[in-house]
């Protein structure tokens, strides 16, 4: 007989979410936590990169005051104080994912770690202690990876994890990587007053998005002082912080510190998977269905370590979906298209969906484009913020299928758009929905608003319609 209903690995978000739902429904459930509870986002990324963020953007503004008619300003920058911002944040949100609120839903959390002896089986590390449960969901997350750099490890490199340590704001900082977690941090550290060079191996930073994404971004950084070096590799790092670069920008730099902020890796090694019979792919990552099921019956994986979109919010529908089903046997379907993220980049850039080259190429010329760029919105010109653009796909019937918006406050207003998107709206929905005005908002509604005039205020029409409107006047004469 098992011992539990559920059986949680890990007490990150992912964790966390699965716990407090099965506990809330009255499971017999444990979560197994080696570390703090709280999980990557909390303690090294989404909270942490949040709090730098508004820090550094705000350095940025009072640098730039100028430019809407205010004495610009030289901030002082004391990274020891502006991480004491960051960890106030923390504290102040360290209570929701506390092992206290998981309790108080009716879970059980052991401080421990846990190894699979067998198919739903596990020993706690500590004192040997074997839990048998009728489901277990492998919720442990992932952890930075260092590139195979000769000397990379011996300058002792910072991470996304480990840069939160830091109390001296580095004069030169090397970012490798040109994702988001580059982009963030480059333009955060370099608002703060290092002088960042971000390489890139490949030939533009945001490699996911659509091109013009990319190129905004890097004209940005290299406007706000960031040295951008794209098709560019570190092939070795000297001991006195002398880097070697090749390929597209090659040369030899000196920097203070070195910030890695590329891959991470699932943390699967020494969990015992083998034993019980969970698959993974060829990085690492546990291998799940949709409905977030392992190749082991009754083991369920959610979160970074499936290796699917590295986000807090996917790893929370991935853990309330894989709960439900472990729990129940209504089956329930994880659907990434209408996933939403955002990049904190200044401009944000947040997605939805297909991008437009991913709609053209799916449909050829009937895919359905609607953009308008942030210089024709009335708050982005008032804000003097105009950089970046609204834009919306549609299929050939003009339903709703993707959206990248750049802007001010992007991430606020994506997920409109993502609702819009989960249940194929037409455009045309969007467009009739009144929005307040002045806002940034309005960008994604006018790029519809446009694209409808286009295509329906045609020569045609004013040809159609002309008779309709004389026989009116003509009737409004003699009434």
């Amino acid at each position: 007989m098992a011992d539990l209903d559920l059986l949680v690995l890990g007490g990150g978000t992912a964790g966390l979410v699965s716990a407090v739902i099965a506990g809330g429904l009255g499971a017999r459930v444990a979560l197994v936590e080696r570390d703090r509870t709280g999980g990557e986002c909390l303690w090294t990324g989404c909270v942490p990169s949040k709090a730098l963020i508004e820090a550094a953007d705000l350095a940025h503004r009072m640098r730039r005051a100028d430019r809407v008619g205010l004495a610009p300003v030289e901030p002082a920058v004391d990274l020891a104080e502006v991480m004491a911002h960051i960890r106030a944040a923390q504290r102040a949100i360290e209570p929701h994912d506390a092992p206290e609120r998981v309790r108080a839903a009716g879970a059980e959390v052991i401080t421990d770690e846990a190894v699979f002896v067998g198919p739903r089986r596990v020993r706690m590390k500590s004192d040997g202690r074997a839990v048998t449960a009728r489901c277990v969901l492998v919720a442990v997350g992932s952890a930075p990876e260092l590139p195979p750099i000769p000397g990379l490890a011996e300058a002792a490199p910072l991470t996304s994890d480990t840069v939160w340590g830091l109390e001296v704001l580095p004069a030169r900082l090397l970012v490798l990587g040109g994702g988001p977690v580059g982009c963030e941090l480059g333009q955060a550290f370099a608002r703060l007053g290092s002088q960042v060079t971000l390489v890139e191996r490949g030939p533009r930073l945001l490699a996911r998005e659509d091109p013009d994404v990319g190129e905004l971004i890097t004209a940005r950084l290299r406007d706000e002082g960031v040295d951008v070096r794209t098709s560019t590799e570190v092939t070795q790092v000297r001991v006195g912080g002398r880097v070697r670069l090749t390929g597209g920008q090659p040369g030899e730099i000196d920097t203070d510190r070195i910030l890695v902020a590329g891959g991470r890796r699932p943390r699967t090694d020494g969990l015992g998977l083998p034993e019980a019979g969970v698959a993974l792919t060829d990085r690492g990552a546990v291998r799940v269905d949709t409905r977030m099921r392992t190749t082991a019956p009754g083991v369920y994986a959610a979160g970074d370590v499936t290796g699917e979109l590295p986000f807090t919010h996917v790893a929370a529908h991935q853990a309330a979906t894989a709960t439900l089903n472990a729990l129940f046997w209504l089956p329930r379907y994880v659907r990434y298209l209408p996933m939403p993220y955002v990049v904190f980049t200044d401009p944000e850039v947040a997605r939805v969906g297909l991008r437009a080259a991913q709609a053209r190429h799916r449909w050829g010329d009937r895919a359905v484009v609607a953009r308008l760029d942030l210089a024709d919105v009335d708050r982005a010109v008032a804000a003097g913020r105009t950089d970046g653009w609204a834009s919306l796909v549609a299929d050939p019937s003009g339903r709703l299928v993707g959206a990248t918006v750049v802007a001010p406050s992007a991430g606020e207003v994506i997920g409109e758009l993502a609702a819009l998107v989960a249940r194929r709206a037409r455009l045309t929905e969007l467009y009739r929905t009144v929005h307040p005005y002045p806002t940034y908002a309005l960008a994604a509604v006018d790029a519809v608003g446009e694209h409808l005039q286009r295509r329906l205020l045609t020569p045609t029409t004013r040809r159609l319609v002309r008779p309709v409107l004389a026989a009116l006047r003509t009737a409004a004469r003699t009434s």
